[in-house]
């Protein structure tokens, strides 16, 4: 009789994004798989859904979150300037300071919680320069770099696009296409923001269209990875569609439902 043949490992790597101070999940998230991916927007500047939570209803309140959220979401983000401005006047203190201050506390709370090994690339509310002094051993940056996991090439690009609402890590289109195109051809491609295209980057709470990739959505047609992951649109009206022979899917949720997404072969 011939012997049996040894079963191969199956990888499973989990995939969160927009975790958005949810760090009690976060501490769970690994559980069961070989490595954990996080795309970003680890910082909870302010809560769309509850005005109570994040850093800016911690210094200025509840109405007054509810305020900003209010013409933000009716997109008068000039107003929106104007009644932050006049807010962050009476602080008395260096906005940036008071800013990093409170986003420390919350990077030291988050890159605890990751589990070895976990993949991260930076999302548009985040600060890079950062990470490297709380990422630990077992957390690897990348930001335009690939790496290596289960015998699956993934690349990763962290970051947004320059929006109104200008978030701390918002970079250009050129320097967003650099950083895709030094990713060249990967099985994963991991990205904070998705690729250009009306379904994917239409948030339907919002009501508005977010920034997403040309860059990106031309890398997925001419590269055609198996997989394009990404966050960034909290509701979006398509979680999950295919572009040519690339699935598509967005596993911006981590916040609200504390679930990582799987992906196993």
């Amino acid at each position: 009789m011939a012997p049996t043949p040894a079963r191969r490992h199956r990888t499973r790597v989990h995939v969160v994004s927009d975790v958005h101070g949810n760090t009690r999940d976060l501490a769970r998230a690994g559980e069961g798989a070989d490595a954990l991916i996080c795309l970003g927007d680890l910082v909870l500047f302010l809560d769309y859904a509850d005005h109570s939570r994040g850093i800016f209803p911690d210094l200025f309140g509840v109405e007054n979150a509810g305020r900003i959220v209010a013409l933000r979401t009716a997109r008068r983000f000039e107003e929106a300037r104007e009644f932050g401005a006049r807010l962050w006047a009476g602080v008395g203190e260096d906005r940036a300071s008071v800013i990093e201050e409170a986003v420390r506390k919350q990077y030291a709370e988050m890159f605890a919680a990751f589990p070895t090994p976990t993949y991260a690339t930076y999302g548009n509310v985040d600060m890079p320069p950062l990470w490297r002094e709380y990422a630990g051993p077992g957390t690897t940056v990348l930001d335009g770099e690939r790496v290596e996991i289960g015998g699956r090439v993934f690349g990763f690009v962290g970051g947004g696009l320059r929006t109104p609402m200008r978030t701390p890590y918002e970079i250009s289109d050129e320097e967003y296409a650099a950083k895709i195109e030094a990713v060249g051809e990967v099985d994963v491609l991991c990205t904070h923001i998705p690729p250009e295209v009306p379904e994917l980057v239409y948030d339907t709470v919002a009501r508005r269209f977010e920034r997403g990739s040309r860059a990106l959505l031309d890398a997925i047609r001419r590269t055609r990875p198996r997989y394009s992951l990404f966050g960034h649109i909290h509701q979006p009206l398509v979680k999950r569609m295919r572009i040519g022979a690339t699935e598509c899917v967005n596993v911006g949720h981590f916040a609200s439902t504390g679930t990582p997404w799987a992906l196993e072969w």
